[in-house]
């Protein structure tokens, strides 16, 4: 309901502005990619828009400013297309109407669905954008998320930390389960992310249909639109300044090619309005200068939305959800060999293309409804994800080859190193593929200590598994592996009558491999485990067998073989140290309802808390001090990203990390409420979550479907630890043999970069994009709700520039005693692109 000083506040503009000024229209033509058509006929479609508006600017070059020629791309694709299919000369014809605002070009790669993406995906998306910047000192202004009804909080910090500055909002209305979208708080306002930074957002209430006012095609008759936004009664009630913009045309077309707009400006230009042939930005320049100091702001998401049709074609969409994390310790990698061997090659045309082909992953046509078969989309969708996560695992295998070479080989006996590509030193395990004869014993070089290892076997091979203590932050350790009988260590754990315990937990684990008892034997002494018959990792009541898999200093792993309802196996794992139960989650056969895995937590009046997109987020309405707004929102499908956390009265609480899923459901929540009052995660394995209709049918055909998760437990909830432990448990520690050769690397253990705040994580660590001899860029990220201070040490470092996150130089930065110290905003992420004096 629309708060009394809001209507009062409508009114007296209403009666203030009732002669409307400046009514701006814009031409674009929303992109329905493999929807309406086929990338070849798209890109076909691209190519002959951009030619027709480049030429239409060139002839009305000598009209007045508000009567030339504009047209607004919905992506930086067009202009990646544009690129690769003309010659240069036309592209840098382009690139000058871009640069006169004849053409506009937002930073996205096309009308993306971006809830429950994770943060780097949405990143890396915009790389090219970032690309054209800097070479071109193009304005990328503009950000847009087209069609779908809902929007995630943290966007706005992301969009901001790119460079973005305004963007507007069109819905369908369609396929969709939101029924207010006619009745919006605010009409335009700051969108304000987590960090305080903020965006000038244009979502206006759809009012009639997704062709009018708050549509995705609100221009698309702009001879009825220019009236309707300038005297119906209605809108002006909701939106009563005299400064109007009203945009979009192509609809669901393939192609839009017309002068329409020109004429309307001219003919609708009368003593009372002015329209203007708008490129988007000028609009809100115009409109932020008038009334950017009164705007309202808020603070939430809208939830998720078409980004839920991800699950049905689940597999896939997990191969790119853990690409994204696997690229955390690639690229930590391949900093430190490029530092070292500047000839190591970062196949700069194949991240290119995978980074545009990650973006087109989450374009918006999910539904997989239109005109293109659905199973082309699927094998495009398949494509898309292929190309991202090959050239990840290409980038991973060389730069682990090559930091083998580069640290010394030990002469006397075997040896490995096992790195760690997190911002903080860490014990895990670490596997490592090995072949040795006879008995040994493995120590940590240089140390002389002796290290607890076992032998395991996954996917049929033998791998050797130590526990690594202490390995350096973003570097490694070296072990080796030495003849002859060791010490030797006790089995870390034992099971018994279904009992599985080690010196931390004990678990009553069921035949089915779901947890019916957790007991923190260290901490809480409490029973953690259910609440009201709930269990932890269910998957329907069915009985399988329970078996232990193996067991050893290092590990104990019991398995569980389940035929009902879906064939599955499940393994759970304890370690020697640590605080991690992890669980890994196999089935094995094809499925289409929908499925998800229930935890149940014996947690009285929990609050929950989850990584969002870029953002950490309470669960709850705003209006009870959560995240989520109080309408025009969907709740129940939220995003999982990394973890979810849960802790009841009394500081007991969980954290559940998730490695490959998207979405969870909390409690009994529902499209149109949020249940905050049970201690109950339902993790989503897949399925058309809307119904029969929409997305991709038995998850394409796919038999295979991997969900691994990790459990802790703690007292109070601390977002800085729940997310270190996310990462560990989803960032593995990588062991390989060494090589030698080349011998530019300490021979016992190294580090790259130490913080020292531990609420300010260390999210990226990479090669700049621009060339090793620019440095490397990290990107760090304030988990805390209050502003903090690190300092970031990195050996021999000479300069440091901030960076927006797309890798454009900002400011410098002060360098002292071979580091720099940063202030962060509340959950602020900033980028940093640091330059070493000794780079060989």
């Amino acid at each position: 309901m629309r708060t009394p000083w809001f209507l009062f506040f409508c009114l007296l503009c209403s009666m203030a502005f009732s002669d409307v000024k400046r009514i701006y229209i814009a031409c674009d033509d929303h992109t329905d990619y493999f929807w309406t058509a086929d990338e070849k006929t798209y890109h076909d479609a691209f190519v002959r828009m951009l030619d027709y508006y480049l030429d239409l600017a060139d002839r009305t070059r000598d009209e007045p400013h508000e009567f030339q020629s504009r047209f607004v791309c919905d992506g930086f694709y067009w202009l990646w297309v544009y690129q690769h299919e003309k010659s240069r000369e036309e592209f840098e014809r382009l690139i000058e109407s871009i640069h006169s605002g004849h053409i506009t070009v937002p930073m996205n790669t096309l009308s993306c669905c971006y809830g429950g993406t994770p943060m780097e995906a949405v990143l890396r998306s915009m790389y090219y954008a970032g690309t054209m910047q800097r070479r071109y000192a193009l304005p990328f202004d503009l950000a847009l998320s087209m069609e779908n009804q809902t929007l995630p909080w943290g966007l706005t910090s992301l969009w901001v930390g790119c460079g973005a500055e305004y963007s507007w909002k069109g819905i369908c209305k369609c396929a969709t389960r939101i029924d207010d979208a006619g009745d919006r708080e605010y009409e335009i306002y700051y969108w304000t992310g987590p960090d305080d930074q903020k965006i000038l957002v244009k979502w206006n209430s759809m009012l009639k249909n997704n062709m009018s006012m708050g549509g995705y095609a609100e221009a698309r008759d702009p001879w009825t639109v220019v009236p309707y936004a300038a005297s119906d009664p209605a809108f002006r009630e909701r939106y009563p300044y005299p400064i109007i913009g009203c945009f979009g045309k192509g609809w669901d077309d393939l192609e839009t090619r017309n002068d329409e707009f020109i004429l309307a400006a001219k003919v609708l230009t009368n003593k009372n309005q002015q329209v203007i042939v708008s490129n988007v930005i000028d609009f809100f320049k115009d409109f932020e200068e008038d009334y950017g100091s009164s705007l309202p702001e808020i603070r939430y998401s809208f939830g998720n939305e078409w980004e839920l049709l991800y699950a049905s074609l689940a597999e896939t969409a997990a191969e790119v959800k853990r690409a994204i994390e696997k690229l955390r310790c690639a690229e930590a990698m391949a900093a430190i060999v490029k530092m070292r061997d500047p000839n190591f090659s970062l196949r700069p045309t194949i991240r290119e293309q995978a980074f545009v082909d990650l973006g087109l992953f989450f374009e918006h046509c999910w539904t997989a409804d239109g005109p293109v078969p659905e199973e082309e989309r699927e094998r495009w969708q398949r494509r898309m994800a292929a190309s991202f996560s090959n050239y990840v695992n290409q980038l991973y295998e060389e730069a682990a080859a090559a930091l083998a070479e580069l640290i010394p080989a030990d002469d006397t006996h075997t040896s490995f190193y096992v790195f760690n590509p997190l911002g903080w030193n860490r014990s895990d395990f670490a596997d490592v593929d090995c072949s040795v004869d006879g008995s040994f014993h493995v120590i940590e070089q240089g140390v002389g200590k002796e290290v607890p290892f076992e032998w395991i076997e996954e996917s049929g091979k033998r791998r050797l598994r130590i526990w690594a203590e202490d390995v350096p932050a973003v570097g490694y350790k070296i072990y080796e592996i030495v003849p002859g009988k060791g010490s030797g260590f006790p089995a870390c754990g034992r099971i018994e009558n279904n009992i599985l315990e080690n010196d931390r937990y004990r678990l009553h684990i069921n035949s089915d491999g779901s947890i019916a008892s957790w007991i923190d034997k260290r901490r809480l002494q409490y029973e953690l485990a259910g609440r009201d018959g709930s269990l932890i990792n269910q998957l329907g009541a069915a009985a399988g067998a329970l078996r232990l898999e193996s067991v050893g200093p290092v590990s104990i792993t019991v398995r569980a073989d389940v035929e009902e309802p879906l064939e599955r196996t499940v393994r759970i794992t304890l370690y020697r140290e640590g605080e991690r139960i992890d669980i890994s989650n196999e089935i094995t056969e094809n499925f289409g309802a929908l499925q998800s895995y229930t935890f149940g937590f014996n947690l009285a009046a929990p609050t929950a808390h989850h990584e969002e997109v870029g953002a950490i987020a309470r669960v709850d309405y705003q209006s009870n001090g959560g995240q989520y707004a109080d309408r025009c929102a969907r709740y129940d499908w939220l995003t999982f990203n990394h973890y979810i956390d849960m802790t009841g009265n009394g500081d007991t609480g969980v954290t559940l990390s998730n490695w490959d899923g998207y979405y969870f459901r909390l409690g009994d929540s529902a499209v149109k409420t949020l249940d905050t009052s049970k201690a109950v995660v339902h993790a989503l394995i897949g399925g058309q979550v809307d119904g029969n209709r929409l997305g991709f049918h038995n998850q394409g055909g796919d038999t295979y479907f991997l969900n691994r998760y990790a459990l802790r437990s703690h007292k109070k909830y601390d977002p800085a630890a729940a997310m270190r432990f996310s990462l560990e448990h989803q960032n593995p520690l990588l062991g390989r043999m060494i090589k030698g050769g080349k011998d530019l690397l300490p021979k016992e253990a190294f580090s790259a970069m130490q913080i020292t705040n531990p609420d300010v994580l260390l999210w990226a660590v990479k090669p700049a994009e621009l060339d090793i001899g620019e440095g490397i860029v990290a990107r760090l990220w304030n988990q805390s709700n209050k502003p903090q201070v690190t300092a970031v040490q990195i050996p021999s470092l000479r300069k440091a520039k901030v960076v927006s996150h797309l890798e454009t130089d900002q400011s410098a930065l002060p360098v002292e005693r071979d580091g720099i110290t940063v202030d962060f905003k509340p959950q602020q992420i900033c980028t940093f692109r640091l330059i070493l004096s000794d780079l060989n």
